[in-house]
């Protein structure tokens, strides 16, 4: 091919439909992998946020099992106490002196019941946690079985098409590099903006593929004569005649098949 500022008009046609066949099938490719990366994406995600609140859980149910030893422990030095004034009880002088001390044993009396009290609403608090993590370790299993499987798809996709996939990128930047700048953004720029991606498109039966609004004869005979591009007035895209078209799907097919 000439240099590409140097090109005739026809050649630039050809090498941008070339451009336009190779992106069409990395297209295709990737619409057989379809949304199932996202898919992976959002499943790992779950798993990790599901792993992340079976820790704070488990965090959780520890911090409560030792409020209840720290409240096991008080009820213990209260029992220590109680005794303690129990039997200075037996060796006071007077009635303030008896008294002082029955006020003493009655509020470590208090302070047992009260916390056998917070004991019982802790273990309850922990038989409720410990549902939790079942569900959420259920739910866990389930997303990671469900992960797997997606994974184990998306890997037999990738190993089948990826290689391809890559080969493909490569050749479409060997083809930009031989096609005028001004030329490769213009032909980015319609595809991302119309439907498939398809920025250059044949004439079909007298109209714009994948369109319906006819081509006037003119206009055909201009767009078969190679001379000048020609964008379709509807929908933007480059229009090329049924026979370069054809010609090219067929060079490109040879090329596809050795990749």
């Amino acid at each position: 091919m000439a240099k590409k500022n140097e090109a005739t008009v026809e050649e630039k046609l050809r090498a941008l439909y070339d451009l336009q066949l190779i992106h069409s099938r990395i297209d295709t490719i990737r619409s057989v992998r379809g949304e199932l990366p996202l898919e992976v994406e959002d499943l790992e995600d779950e798993v990790a946020g599901l792993n992340k609140r079976l820790d704070k859980l488990d965090a959780e149910r520890e911090m409560i099992e030792e409020q209840i030893k720290t409240k096991k422990n008080l009820i213990e030095e209260s029992k220590a106490a109680i005794k303690k004034y129990a039997e200075q009880q037996k060796n006071v002088r007077n009635n303030r002196e008896y008294n002082s001390l029955s006020k003493e044993i009655e509020f470590q009396e208090l302070e047992i019941q009260l916390a056998e009290k917070n004991i019982k609403e802790y273990r309850v608090q922990i038989e409720q946690k410990k549902e939790v993590i079942e569900n959420t370790k259920e739910k866990l299993a389930e997303r990671e079985d469900h992960l797997k499987h997606k994974k184990g798809e998306l890997d037999e996709i990738l190993s089948e098409t990826q290689k391809e996939e890559e080969t493909l990128l490569k050749k479409s930047e060997e083809f930009e590099q031989d096609i005028e700048d001004r030329l490769v953004k213009a032909y980015k720029r319609i595809r991302t903006n119309v439907r498939n991606g398809l920025a250059i498109v044949p004439i079909e039966r007298g109209a714009s593929g994948g369109s319906f609004f006819t081509i006037p004869p003119q206009v055909q005979m201009e767009i078969a004569s190679r001379k000048k591009i020609i964008t379709d007035e509807h929908s933007g895209r480059i229009l090329v005649d049924e026979e370069l078209a054809r010609e090219e799907q067929e060079r490109m097919e040879d090329i596809f098949a050795k990749i």
